[in-house]
């Protein structure tokens, strides 16, 4: 059975093998290889301990724990981190910043419960609306959240992985 919980210090380890195999096994053939196979766990590990305890109240990690394997699946979430010019609309938007599964546990719904608590959380942090970033040749993960209410709302931006750019779209969820 899994249940949702706040990840604490003790989680950072797993949480940070769980974000690792999760970038190699989903982005493999998307993100460079060699961009991947130079991820480590430990370095993972170094720089969320880093940010870890700063971050709270800030940022909400959750994790999704097996009784009998420990955490199995990471979500991070707050207020939005980019300003829209012109926004006069008052609307309080969160962002999902990350959620990740081990690949193990891939369709077993592990995700969708993370997420559930997430939204949870969100509208306990009275957010009107959720937004989200994902890779656009990332179809797996496009379907998954678009099932779960999410719609791509036009805004794109590109990031470097190695030396290949590599194209984000921005989902939106209402509340």
């Amino acid at each position: 059975m899994v249940r949702v919980r706040e990840m604490t210090e003790a989680d950072i380890e797993a949480v940070s093998g769980i974000r690792v195999t999760g970038w190699q096994t989903a982005y493999a053939g998307v993100v460079p290889q060699p961009y991947l196979d130079a991820m480590t766990v430990e370095d993972d590990a170094r720089q969320r301990r880093t940010w870890f305890t700063p971050s709270r109240g800030q940022v909400l990690d959750l994790v999704a724990v097996d009784d009998g394997a420990g955490p199995v699946g990471w979500a991070s979430l707050g207020r939005y981190r980019e300003e829209e010019p012109g926004d006069v609309s008052g609307e309080l938007r969160g962002e999902l910043y990350a959620l990740y599964v081990r690949p193990d546990v891939i369709g077993t719904g592990v995700g969708r419960d993370l997420l559930q608590e997430v939204h949870r959380h969100a509208a306990a942090r009275r957010f009107d609306s959720m937004l989200l970033w994902v890779l656009r040749d990332n179809p797996r993960a496009r379907r998954f959240y678009e099932t779960a209410g999410y719609t791509a709302d036009g805004a794109a931006r590109s990031d470097l992985y190695g030396e290949v750019e590599l194209t984000e779209v921005r989902y939106r969820r209402a509340l």
